[in-house]
């Protein structure tokens, strides 16, 4: 028996030696689960021309304030400035962040900064939009809840990247930034 926990020990400590796993891991799957979701919502925010982001969809507003676009009647040109600044701010975000992430640069911040945007879309979607439904639950059986279920392993890895930074390979490092 000790024999056994000595090969176990063994193998933890190699583990617990691997500290770029982790952080690197929490990148790749940030790219592969996450990266296209959120810059192909970017993209149905752009409006047209090459300054499409400088002039929103419609979409934009319909998704950002949704209570607000419908009591003007659809209309975005009856929307204030601080519409348009949270809409372009929003888009923007939703390009630059993930990209930052996956490059491995300023990744704390960065990761901080998309936990925020996660919540704001949350609370977009359940107040806003009414997507209650979405909401779901812990501790039953159904682990597919668009919100609380997803939304919190999206925090989760996000937090892994806060704590642990962007690991050896990123942008961070090679910059000497303690990553």
């Amino acid at each position: 028996m000790s024999q056994l926990l000595g090969l176990y020990r063994h193998a933890t400590d190699r583990l617990e030696s691997a500290d770029w796993l982790l952080p690197t891991l929490a990148r790749f799957l940030f790219a592969a689960v996450l990266l296209v979701y959120f810059v192909n919502a970017g993209v149905t925010k752009l409006g047209d021309g090459p300054l499409g982001i400088l002039s929103p969809s419609t979409g934009a507003y319909a998704q950002i304030f949704p209570r607000a676009f419908e009591a003007v009647g659809y209309d975005s040109d009856a929307l204030g400035l601080f519409h348009w600044i949270v809409v372009v701010a929003g888009t923007l975000a939703e390009f630059i962040l993930p990209i930052l992430i996956v490059l491995g640069l300023f990744t704390r911040l960065s990761a901080l900064a998309m936990i925020g945007f996660v919540t704001v879309q949350s609370l977009t979607d359940l107040f806003g939009h009414g997507q209650w439904s979405a909401l779901g639950s812990w501790f039953d059986r159904f682990p597919d809840a668009p919100i609380l279920d997803q939304r919190a392993l999206w925090i989760f890895l996000l937090s892994v990247l806060i704590v642990k930074g962007a690991g050896p390979l990123s942008l961070d490092r090679r910059l000497g930034h303690k990553s």
